[in-house]
């Protein structure tokens, strides 16, 4: 069967001027260090740091919530059965939030002196070796921004508060800004809308496609915000993509065998499109630096399993990474948390407030 002839949109290039027009930025902000900490999940870097990054991840008391020394066991246990379930063993999510780094720090040339940087929860650079950088860069005031589009305590909180206790740990005290979610971010939603329109148009040669958005599970129930920010976000790149009667889906990829997510999940939305016989694209709406479907139990390239299930054609969009109207939209939620009124202001761009984290309170003590 041949496929039509599509081209992925281009990823960002620094064009040498700024994003956004008529933002007049003072001498002294140009004169400003100013360090941009981007927060992500990590992934091991060979076969050898499966194991001990399983671990961490379910060593996290966010993940699961057991005394000690239960939650030691436990890790130890969960991480031993998962790392003999093969998996690539190497991630791309740090070479991927690396790549965004460098676009967002381009972007941001004309807001002062600007450094980013990247600190991961469960893998190296962890926060305590990136809040020592910092330190030793010295910037006037810090920017957080966790690469989760929509809130979660399970890996946003998580973050956040694993952030702070490595920057008290290593004396960096500076202003610090936070951007705690953006889960219908103008620039984000374009860009996943765009790299959907393009799997639709890979798919559309076997019949006429169903989209399917996958966030990732959470371990547990009760982070109801981000369920419903995943909805938003959904629901946002429906209305960008203008397809009137598309059909589609909206469901969840469990973390490491937990079911608990948004709607069914991704094996059963798989199956029925098989039973179906609909072609399927499937498009990652919670994760956006890459890496996914790549580590057992936690993500799969469900390729396979969709030819097995009868689906006549899959496509597996890729995550937003660096296209250019994501770049756009981190750079823009910099810009607004840098000039919120309080230097410890958390932000976020919802229209609506989504946000579960109220202005001026921290996403930890939710």
């Amino acid at each position: 069967m041949s496929r039509p002839m599509v081209s992925l949109p281009a990823p960002f290039k620094p064009a040498g001027e700024p994003l956004m027009s008529g933002l007049g930025v003072s001498r002294q902000d140009r004169r400003r260090r100013v360090a941009v900490v981007l927060l992500n999940t990590g992934g091991p870097d060979g076969p050898d740091a499966v194991r001990p990054f399983l671990f961490n991840l379910f060593h996290d008391p966010a993940i699961l919530r057991l005394p000690q020394p239960l939650r030691f066991l436990a890790a130890h246990l969960s991480a031993r059965r998962l790392a003999k379930g093969g998996g690539a063993g190497v991630s791309s999510i740090l070479a991927g939030t690396e790549a965004q780094a460098r676009a967002l720090e381009e972007a941001l040339w004309d807001e002062g002196e600007v450094r980013t940087f990247v600190a991961m929860r469960y893998w190296h650079p962890r926060s305590s070796e990136t809040a020592l950088a910092v330190k030793d860069w010295n910037p006037d005031e810090l920017v957080l921004l966790p690469l989760r589009p929509q809130f979660s305590a399970t890996f946003t909180g998580s973050a956040l508060r694993d952030w702070r206790r490595a920057a008290l740990a290593a004396g960096l005290e500076k202003p610090t800004r936070t951007i705690c979610c953006f889960p219908v971010e103008p620039g984000f939603v374009r860009g996943v809308a765009n790299l959907a329109r393009w799997g639709l148009a890979a798919a559309a040669a076997h019949g006429t496609p169903r989209l399917l958005f996958s966030a990732r599970g959470l371990p547990h129930r009760g982070d109801g915000a981000y369920g419903r920010q995943c909805e938003r976000t959904a629901e946002a790149i429906m209305d960008a993509l203008a397809m009137p009667g598309l059909d589609w889906a909206l469901c969840h990829e469990p973390l490491a065998g937990l079911r608990t997510g948004i709607g069914s999940t991704v094996e059963t939305e798989i199956e029925r499109a098989g039973l179906d016989r609909v072609p399927l694209v499937l498009v990652p709406i919670s994760s956006v630096s890459g890496g996914s479907g790549e580590l057992p139990g936690i993500g799969r390239d469900y390729r396979d399993f969709a030819l097995r299930s009868g689906v006549p054609h899959f496509v597996a969009v890729p995550e937003v990474g660096t296209h250019a109207d994501f770049i756009e939209g981190l750079t823009n939620l910099v810009r607004d948390v840098r000039a919120a009124a309080s230097p410890d202001e958390i932000c976020s761009r919802t229209a609506g407030r989504a946000c579960p984290v109220e202005r001026r309170s921290r996403p930890q003590d939710q």
